[in-house]
């Protein structure tokens, strides 16, 4: 049996694969929490022998996997996604729990951005300079909003680990895809917050991560064509007057 061209098998490999990721994320949330290193002995004589499955997060990744590999099919594009979902899954649950971003998960980030990069660059340049302009505007856009915000405000409008993340996406995304994946950002962010504020789990007086947003805003524009999402940006900012 096929699904788009590819046998069904692979979904379940690859679902599989998404269910050991998920798992293994567990473990390395918590290290990444606690500045500490996520490959280690302690590993396997510690965590393994007494693991807990964590169903709220093995669960979204493997489907998550399963359905990159539906849009995507075997491409370099897919095995990219593969690697970076469950790094910007990481930087979502330790932003929230912990109002951080590990330096060491965005490094990593950006390490896979660059490899691919020029991966991708020695076939065409055009995509690597993309790229690199890509990491130039996201990180530049969130810089420019954290230190105006700063000046105008009188205190962090938003941490340099946003920042950090999304130059590190950026390499990832591109030029075009970074730009709407920081519009999508706050306009999520505004969304939820209003929503929070308005149902009182959140006070006005009290921060709220702005890393889940980005990455929520990353899955959006890795799973929704970009001209679907153009025409949804562009109807919202013209009020519905938009016409195609």
């Amino acid at each position: 049996m096929y699904i788009n061209d590819i046998h069904i098998l692979w979904y379940f490999f690859i679902g599989l694969l998404g269910l050991a990721v998920g798992q293994v994320m567990n473990w390395a949330n918590v290290r990444l929490e606690n500045h500490e290193k996520v490959f280690c002995k302690e590993f396997f004589t510690t965590y393994l022998p007494h693991m807990k499955v964590n169903f709220f997060l093995i669960f979204p990744i493997a489907i998550i996997y399963i359905a990159l590999l539906f849009l995507y099919g075997f491409q370099m594009k897919l095995l990219e996604y593969v690697i970076l979902t469950p790094l910007i899954i990481s930087a979502l649950v330790i932003d929230y729990r912990e109002q951080i971003i590990p330096n060491r998960l965005t490094l990593t980030i950006f390490e896979i951005g660059i490899v691919f990069t020029f991966i991708y660059g020695l076939s065409d340049i055009n995509i690597f300079v993309d790229r690199i302009l890509g990491m130039i505007t996201g990180g530049g856009i969130f810089l420019f909003i954290t230190l105006v915000g700063g000046l105008i405000a009188g205190k962090e409008a938003m941490g340099f680990g946003d920042v950090k993340l999304m130059g590190a996406l950026g390499i990832t995304f591109g030029l075009t895809n970074s730009i709407m994946i920081s519009i999508l950002s706050f306009l999520l962010g505004a969304i939820i917050s209003i929503i929070l504020l308005a149902t009182k789990k959140k006070k006005t007086d009290e921060y709220i991560p702005f890393g889940p947003f980005i990455v929520l805003a990353t899955f959006l524009i890795m799973f929704v064509p970009r001209y679907i999402m153009i025409l949804i940006l562009l109807k919202i900012f013209t009020l519905g007057m938009f016409k195609v």
